[in-house]
C-alpha cells in the first residue's frame, strides 16, 4: 500500500525530527553563552537574593567600650566609621540560606546558635566576623587586665537582634539575579608575618544583578587581618573593610557584603607599602593608609568582576558537622576557669564528635570546646566554612615538607588540605564562620620549644592564640569527612 510508510521509511523520519529537536536545544544553549546568562532554568525555581545591613556600632559614650585584637584597657574615645552586620540571602524555591559579616573581632558559637533559633525556615545561616582590630571586645579577652572581661553583655543581646533584624530584612527583599563570580591575585596586598611565608592571595568577587540588569549586590572575599590602624587607635572603626566597601557601593551602586576568609599565618595589612595616589608612603596606624588600602582592595575587586563569567548557584547542598576541640592552651584555659572568657566546656575523650558537658573538671580531666564545620554547594561554588583564624598551608596543600629540624612535632602527618576537598568549579572560604576558635596551624609547624625555627632565638607569634597543636590535624579530617559525606 502506496500510502503507507516502510517501516525504514518511519525510523528515518524520527531521526530527522530527533536532529532537529537537537539542533534547536543547542542552538539555545550557544545563544545563552553568546548572550553571557546562565543555562535556564524553570520559571520560579531561579535563584533570588536579597541584601541588608544593620548598625552594630558600640555606643562609645554611654559606657566604657574595651576594644579588641592588641592589647588590654584600650579604651574607646570615639567612632570613626560605623560598624555593620551585613547578610546576603539566598533563595532557591523553598530552600533559603544566609552569609552574614560581622564587623568585629570574632564572635563565639553558642551566640551564632542564638542567632539560627530566632531564624526559623533557614536551611544554614552562616555568621562570619571580619575580624577588625578596631572595634570592642565580643571575646573576653582585651578587658582592663588579663583577669578581666571586656565584653559588654548587653551589646551582645542587641548585637545578636541585629543580625536577627539584616537577615529578615534580606530575605524579606529577595528577588530573581543573575550571578557571575570572578577572581584576582593581589599578594602586593597581603604581609605574612611568619614562616615559613605562604600567602592566600586570591580575592573572590560574585555580582548579581536583577532582571533589568542593574546590580543588586556584591559579595567580596579576601584573606588579611582588618588592621591596619594598629594599637594605639582608640577609635572605633571597621578598618579596611569599611572603606572597601564604601567605594564599592559608590562605584555600583548596590549593597557589599565583605568576608574574611584565610587570615592565619599572620596574613595583615600591616607592614604592606601603601602609597598615596601623589606616591607617598603611609605609614601604619594612620587613617590615611587605612583607606587608601581599602580603596585599592576595591580596585583589585574591579579587577575580579572584569573577569568575572556567569555561575550557576543553584541547588543548595549544605552539610554541617559539630565536633570537638581539644583545649590544650593553659592560657584561655585560665581564662576560661576565671570567667574571662565564658564558653562551655566540654570533656574530651579523643572522640572528634562526642563529649560529654564539664561541669566540674578534675585536674586528671582534659576540656574540649564544642564548635562546627560546614561545607555549602551552591551550584558550582564550593564554600568551605572554617571556625578559626586557619594557616594558608592548610587550605593550599602547603605544609612544610620536609619539616625544619626545630619544629615540635618533626613527624606529625601533613594534615588534609581544605581546598583539595573542594571539587566544583569555583571555591572559597569563610574564615571565623560560625565561630572564633584562634589560630588552625599545621601540628608540624607548631614550633613553642627551643630549638626554635628557622634559627631564631624565639617563637614566632602564633601558638599563644591557638586551642593547641591537635586542633588542625581533628579539624581538617573533620572537614574531609565532611565533604566526603561521611559524617
Amino acid at each position: 500500500m502506496s500510502h503507507m510508510m516502510s517501516a525504514k521509511q518511519q525510523i528515518i523520519r524520527k531521526l530527522s525530527f530527533y536532529s532537529l529537536c537537537f539542533f534547536l536545544c543547542a542552538l539555545c544553549v550557544l545563544c545563552g553563552e553568546i548572550l553571557g546568562s546562565s543555562p535556564a532554568v524553570p520559571v520560579g525555581d531561579a535563584l533570588q537574593a536579597g541584601f541588608a545591613e544593620t548598625d552594630i556600632t558600640p555606643r562609645v559614650k554611654e559606657k566604657t567600650v574595651f576594644m579588641a585584637g592588641f592589647g588590654h584597657n584600650r579604651k574607646a574615645t570615639g567612632v570613626h566609621d560605623p560598624l555593620k552586620a551585613r547578610a546576603v540571602v539566598f533563595k532557591h524555591g523553598e530552600e533559603k540560606i544566609a552569609l552574614v559579616s560581622i564587623d568585629l573581632i570574632g564572635f563565639f558559637h553558642p551566640r551564632v546558635e542564638s542567632v539560627r533559633q530566632r531564624l526559623p525556615g533557614f536551611r544554614y545561616v552562616l555568621v562570619s566576623s571580619t575580624h577588625s582590630h578596631e572595634g570592642p571586645d565580643t571575646l573576653g579577652l582585651w578587658g582592663a587586665s588579663p583577669f578581666k572581661s571586656g565584653v559588654d553583655a548587653a551589646y551582645m543581646a542587641e548585637v545578636e537582634k541585629q543580625i536577627v533584624a539584616a537577615v529578615k530584612e534580606a530575605d524579606a527583599g529577595c528577588k530573581a539575579v543573575r550571578a557571575r563570580i570572578g577572581s584576582a591575585r593581589a599578594p602586593e596586598l597581603l604581609h605574612d608575618g611568619r614562616e615559613p611565608y605562604v600567602k592566600h592571595e586570591e580575592l573572590v568577587a560574585l555580582e548579581f544583578r536583577n532582571k533589568d540588569d542593574n546590580p543588586a549586590g556584591l559579595v567580596v572575599q579576601w584573606n588579611c587581618h582588618p588592621e591596619t590602624l594598629g594599637d594605639k587607635n582608640t577609635l572605633i572603626s571597621a578598618d579596611y573593610v569599611g572603606a572597601t566597601v564604601k567605594a564599592l557601593r559608590e562605584k555600583h551602586r548596590c549593597p557589599v557584603v565583605y568576608l574574611t576568609g584565610t587570615v592565619g599565618g599572620l596574613m595583615t595589612s600591616l607592614n604592606v607599602e601603601i602609597k598615596s595616589a601623589a606616591g607617598n608612603v603611609l605609614n601604619d596606624g594612620t587613617f590615611e593608609k587605612t583607606e587608601r588600602y581599602g580603596e585599592l582592595l576595591a580596585e583589585v575587586t574591579e579587577r575580579a568582576l572584569k573577569s568575572a563569567q556567569p555561575v550557576r548557584l543553584t541547588p543548595f547542598q549544605v552539610r554541617r558537622s559539630f565536633i570537638f576541640l581539644p583545649l590544650e592552651n593553659k592560657l584561655f584555659l585560665l581564662a576560661r576557669q576565671l570567667g574571662v572568657v565564658q564558653r562551655e566546656g566540654f570533656l574530651w575523650k579523643d572522640d572528634l564528635y562526642k563529649a560529654e558537658p564539664a561541669n566540674e573538671v578534675k585536674a586528671d580531666k582534659s576540656v574540649c570546646l564544642r564548635t562546627e564545620v560546614a561545607w555549602l554547594r551552591l551550584g558550582d561554588l564550593d564554600i568551605a566554612a572554617i571556625p578559626g583564624e586557619i594557616y594558608p598551608e592548610l587550605v593550599l596543600d602547603k605544609v612544610q615538607n620536609p619539616t625544619d629540624p626545630g619544629a615540635d612535632y618533626p613527624d606529625a602527618a601533613v594534615e588534609p588540605a581544605i581546598y583539595k576537598q573542594l571539587r566544583g568549579p569555583h571555591r572559597m572560604l569563610i574564615g571565623l564562620a560560625g565561630d572564633e576558635i584562634g589560630y588552625i596551624i599545621p601540628k608540624r609547624q607548631w614550633d613553642e620549644k627551643a630549638p626554635f625555627c628557622y634559627g631564631r632565638k624565639s617563637a614566632q607569634y602564633g601558638e599563644v592564640n591557638s586551642l593547641g597543636p591537635n586542633t588542625a590535624p581533628l579539624l581538617c579530617r573533620a572537614f574531609q569527612e565532611l565533604v566526603q559525606g561521611k559524617k
